[in-house]
């Protein structure tokens, strides 16, 4: 009988501003299951977005996470020490061929978009029409070679068909509510897996890092389900064996609205300072201590 997975969760915040009651949730969950199995919980900190990440909210984040009284195994990751292996993944993947150039401009999107009178939305916004993966290696290879800006994408179609026909497939993921589910990435179209201002995507990056840091249980926001089904294509098209899933529900405002940077949610700092306590944010959030 095979023995069951050690738990390995993980928090996995960016560095673009201070920590709110979102965070609070998603880290002391991601903390309880953990420690609920005597399992381990890391600290990686995603701060690929060089323009918007700054060492005073990297610092911040490691306080708040203190004062709430959690405790990660290990040192803390931090994205921009794993480009090499972001660069092997993106490596191998076009050894696939299941990656293309892509050299149109958000502004060249939405405009094939309104001609096209159809804008279906995914995670990362809008869909991608394909405009540039009908363009050919020839075309590709010119325009490479002129030095042209470009995003790389994954080509979903062609990387289903590899994947069901090379790895094994068709491929399923577990999550904690809706238990076994079939892996359909081509809703959210041929996402962006590296731009040239951030070599590598959100989609790439926590793929690679949760299979190299050996988590075994991503626990995260439902928002993120759908980005679900890009992963577990990935893990198949790298031979990465697939985590079990629990995607908790969003902490939202009066309104109902998910709390958010943008927004200028009352984050952690504020709270503390007005006297509130970490017992008090784990009774707010319904979670006992583990």
């Amino acid at each position: 009988m095979d023995q069951p997975r050690p738990v390995v969760t993980r928090f996995a915040p960016s560095p673009t501003g201070f920590l709110h009651l979102g965070h609070a949730y998603a880290a002391l969950v991601a903390h309880d299951e953990a420690r609920r199995a005597g399992g381990r919980f890391l600290l990686r900190i995603e701060d690929i977005d060089v323009g918007r990440c700054r060492p005073e909210f990297e610092r911040a984040i490691i306080e708040d996470l203190q004062w709430l009284g959690l405790e990660w195994d290990g040192p803390m990751q931090r994205q921009s020490q794993n480009q090499m292996g972001y660069a092997r993944a993106l490596q191998e993947l076009a050894r696939l061929d299941v990656v293309y150039p892509c050299f149109c401009t958000r502004k060249e999107i939405r405009e094939e978009l309104k001609r096209s009178h159809a804008a279906p939305h995914g995670l990362d916004g809008m869909i991608y029409p394909g405009t540039c993966r009908v363009l050919g290696r020839e075309v590709w290879r010119a325009r490479l070679d002129a030095g042209e800006p470009h995003a790389l994408r994954l080509d979903s179609f062609r990387a289903i068909a590899f994947a069901e026909s090379e790895r094994g497939g068709p491929f399923t993921w577990h999550d904690r509510h809706a238990g076994n589910v079939t892996c359909d990435p081509s809703p959210l179209g041929d996402v962006v897996l590296a731009r040239k201002d951030v070599p590598n995507s959100y989609h790439l990056s926590v793929t690679v890092d949760d299979a190299l840091q050996g988590v075994t249980l991503v626990t995260r926001g439902k928002d993120l389900f759908s980005a679900t089904h890009i992963h577990r294509l990935l893990q198949a098209l790298l031979g990465y064996e697939a985590p079990d899933y629990y995607h908790h529900k969003l902490i939202t405002n009066e309104h109902g609205e998910r709390l958010s940077k943008r927004d200028e949610a009352m984050t952690l700092r504020q709270m503390r300072a007005a006297g509130v306590t970490p017992d008090d944010i784990r009774e707010t959030l319904g979670l006992v201590q583990a």
